[in-house]
């Protein structure tokens, strides 16, 4: 059986077949059966990693250890509000930085990730903001919904749902009002020009 250690768009862990194109990290969530408990966050950094870095190997889901998180790709784990970590993806944790800081300008040109962490997870845990932003306004990288059913992504133009770790073509009314899947610091950083490094395979 698999794991259930895979993320949806939607920010759900399920537990699926589909390989991930990337590993989060949000801290220890599972129980020495390898399943996982209520929790679904262990601290506010929120990573999202390279699958290899440096010839390391580690046990999924080992005893003590942080639990492995995968997303078929960047533009999930940012809905799920993931950044980039500092270690294994140094460029795009540095990009994502600076576009960080043109998004939020009273967070100083080089904000520490402290910082960065406390304003997303602010976002992840606002359960009140009810956005809607116009589908033709929706910038690229950004995954919004018209129904809390389809999670459509915003990418080279066009539109592209996502379902088990896949994309299709999809339809979309330019004028459509749509809930985004992505929190608002996020888009913020998108918008502020953070492009995204590991990829969508559309």
């Amino acid at each position: 059986m698999p794991l259930q250690n895979r993320v949806t768009p939607f920010g759900e862990i399920v537990a699926a077949a589909w390989r991930g194109g990337a590993m989060g990290n949000r801290g220890r969530l599972h129980g020495k059966d390898r399943t996982l408990g209520r929790a679904r966050w262990a601290g506010k950094a929120w990573i999202t990693c390279l699958l290899d870095f440096k010839g390391r190997q580690r046990t999924v889901m080992a005893p003590g250890s942080y639990t492995e998180l995968f997303f078929s790709d960047e533009a999930v784990a940012l809905a799920a509000g993931h950044r980039p970590c500092a270690e294994c993806r140094r460029s795009d944790y540095t990009a994502f930085r600076a576009a960080f800081a043109r998004a939020f300008p009273e967070a100083g040109p080089t904000p520490r990730a402290r910082e960065m962490d406390e304003r997303l997870h602010a976002a992840r845990r606002d359960t009140t903001a009810d956005r809607r932003l116009r589908a033709g306004a929706v910038p690229a990288g950004v995954f919004a919904t018209p129904d809390e059913r389809r999670a459509l992504l915003r990418w080279h133009g066009a539109w592209w749902e996502w379902s088990d770790g896949t994309y299709r073509p999809a339809e979309c009314d330019p004028d459509a009002l749509l809930r985004p899947l992505t929190p608002a610091p996020l888009i913020a950083v998108l918008e502020a020009g953070y492009l995204i490094g590991i990829q969508p395979e559309i």
